[in-house]
C-alpha cells in the first residue's frame, strides 16, 4: 500500500465500525462532549434558576460566536500545522474598511464586502511571510497582531463611530437578526461549523491539510500544494475574523478600535480543548464547537454557583492544561 492510500485510509476512517474503532477515532469528541455535560449538570443543579432559563441561552448564542466563529477556521490551520495569533486584531481593522466605506457610499452592503475583503487581505499577508518568506506562523503573527492594531488606531486615528442603523438593512437582518427565534449569530455559527466540518473531512483542502500537519515532507513527496494550502487557510482565518468583528460591532451599533482583544484565549482554548493537536495533523470541528459553548459558559457559570469572577481564570488554565496533556499522551500512543 502506497503511504498516499494509506493516508487516505486513515482520512475515511476504518470499513466496518465496532465500538473499539469508533472510540479510538472519536476520543476527542467523546471526551468533550462528556465534560460539557458534566459542567452544564453541575451548573444546573448548583444554580437552577440561572441554567433553566432560556435567557442565559439566548445570551450564550448571541455572544459565544464571536470568537467561536474564528475557531473554526483556526482549526483547520492548527490541524495544517501553523497558528494565527493576529485575529483579534483583524477582528477590528475589517471594520477599518466597513467604517471607510460606509462614510463615503452609505452602502452598508459594500461596506460588509470592503470589511471581508480587509480580513483577506490581513490573512493573505499572514500567508506570504509565513509560506514565502519561510517565517515561523508563531513569530509572524504575534507582529502582525502589533501591526494590525496600530493600523486600526491610527486609520481611525483612535476614535470609536457610530453606524448608520443597520437592523432594517438586508446585511444587518443577515448579520445581527433571528431566524426562527434564534440569533443569527448562532445560525451563522453553525453553518459555518458545517461548512469547516466538510472541507476538514470532506474535501481535498482538509486531507491537505491533515497530510502537511502530519509531515510535511511526506506532503511535499506526494505532491500536496503546501503553500497554497497553508495561504487559503490563512486567509480564511483573516476573513471569518473580520466576519465576527463586524457582528459584534453590527449588534451594538458601534465600532471601536480596541474590540476583539477578549477573543484571543477563548477562541484559542475551544479548539485545544475541543482536540485538535496542538502538533498539527489531527482535529475536531465538532470538539471545536462544543469547546467553544464550554470556555463561552464558564464565567456565566462560575457567577452564577457563587465563586468570584476570578476563578474562571483558573478554570481556564486548568481546563486548558489539562487538554493539551491529554492530548498529547494519546498522540503518543497513536505514533507506536
Amino acid at each position: 500500500m502506497t503511504a498516499a492510500a494509506e493516508r487516505a485510509r486513515q482520512f475515511l476512517g476504518p470499513r466496518q465500525w465496532t465500538l473499539k474503532s469508533f472510540s479510538i477515532r472519536y476520543a476527542s469528541q467523546i471526551g468533550i462532549t462528556t465534560a460539557f455535560i458534566l459542567v452544564w449538570l453541575v451548573f444546573t443543579v448548583m444554580a437552577p434558576e440561572t441554567f433553566l432559563s432560556s435567557r442565559i441561552y439566548v445570551s450564550y448564542a448571541q455572544t459565544v460566536p464571536y470568537f467561536g466563529l474564528i475557531a473554526l477556521p483556526l482549526t483547520m490551520l492548527i490541524v495544517a500545522g501553523e497558528i494565527d495569533l493576529s485575529f483579534p486584531s483583524v477582528f477590528a481593522l475589517g471594520m477599518v474598511g466597513y467604517i471607510a466605506v460606509e462614510h463615503t457610499t452609505h452602502s452598508i452592503t459594500l461596506g460588509v464586502l470592503a470589511t471581508l475583503l480587509m480580513g483577506a487581505i490581513a490573512g493573505f499577508v499572514n500567508g506570504f511571510f509565513v509560506c514565502v518568506v519561510a517565517i515561523p506562523a508563531l513569530v509572524v503573527t504575534i507582529g502582525t497582531q502589533f501591526l494590525y492594531r496600530g493600523l486600526t488606531l491610527v486609520l481611525v486615528n483612535g476614535k470609536s463611530y457610530t453606524l448608520l442603523e443597520t437592523d432594517g438593512s438586508i446585511p444587518g437582518r443577515l448579520l445581527t437578526g433571528r431566524f426562527l427565534g434564534l440569533p443569527m449569530q448562532f445560525v451563522w455559527f453553525v453553518v459555518l461549523a458545517v461548512i469547516s466540518w466538510v472541507l476538514l473531512f470532506r474535501h481535498r483542502l482538509g486531507q491537505n491539510a491533515h497530510v502537511i500537519g502530519d509531515n510535511k515532507q511526506a506532503a511535499g513527496l506526494m505532491g500536496i500544494p503546501i503553500m497554497r494550502t497553508r495561504m487559503i487557510l490563512f486567509i480564511l482565518t483573516g476573513v471569518v475574523a473580520a466576519l465576527a468583528g463586524m457582528m459584534n460591532s453590527f449588534a451594538v451599533i458601534n465600532f471601536y478600535p480596541n474590540q476583539g482583544g477578549s477573543t484571543l484565549l477563548p477562541a484559542l482554548a475551544a479548539v485545544f480543548v475541543g482536540g485538535t493537536s496542538v502538533f498539527g495533523g489531527r482535529g475536531t470541528i465538532w470538539g471545536t464547537a462544543v469547546g467553544a459553548f464550554l470556555i463561552g459558559g464558564i464565567d456565566a457559570g462560575a457567577v452564577a454557583v457563587g465563586l468570584k469572577d476570578f476563578w474562571t481564570q483558573v478554570i481556564y488554565g486548568a481546563i486548558v492544561l489539562g487538554a493539551v496533556t491529554t492530548h498529547a499522551l494519546l498522540q503518543r500512543r497513536f505514533a507506536r
